[in-house]
């Protein structure tokens, strides 16, 4: 089935190409989340309609977008927690544990966008990636340490 992308889809395509799925895909996935229309003319005419709308939306979210990343660029957040031996921490530090601490500190940063490149189980410092918009990407450092003891 032939489909016109309404939205970047990964792994499959970017917005306004034109594609060969399975229809399956096409009808219980991409056509109902509103990711991508029937390729017909009626929809192909209804995409270059909608197409000056959607580029000065994205312009819009990727300035946001860059300004959120260059405040928040230099910012470093630091977890306490309880560990047991050999640093391994009881539990672990969660994108929502980071989306969290960022609203804590005035970013209001949503956890689908914080992207662990492993999960935190152990003490040390780690490098996260916020994925703000398709094209604005920031590293955020973060310190995980251990919990003082209240002796």
């Amino acid at each position: 089935m032939k489909v016109i992308l309404n939205e970047h889809v990964p792994n499959l395509g970017d917005r306004g190409q034109v594609l060969e799925v399975k229809p399956g895909y096409a009808r219980n996935y991409l056509i109902p989340k509103g990711l991508a229309y029937e390729a017909t003319p009626a929809n192909l005419a209804r995409f270059q309609a909608e197409q000056k709308r959607w580029e000065l939306r994205q312009e819009k979210e990727k300035t946001t977008a860059s300004e959120l990343a260059a405040r928040l660029a230099g910012v470093e957040l630091t977890f306490k927690r309880r560990a047991g031996e050999e640093d391994t921490l009881y539990g672990s530090v969660t994108a929502s544990d980071i989306a969290e601490a960022l609203e804590a500190k005035g970013f209001a940063v949503d956890r689908r966008k914080v992207v662990l490149p492993q999960h935190i189980k152990r003490l040390g410092t780690y490098t996260v990636e916020l994925h703000l918009h398709r094209d604005v990407t920031v590293p955020l450092v973060v310190h995980v340490e251990p919990l003082e003891s209240q002796s």
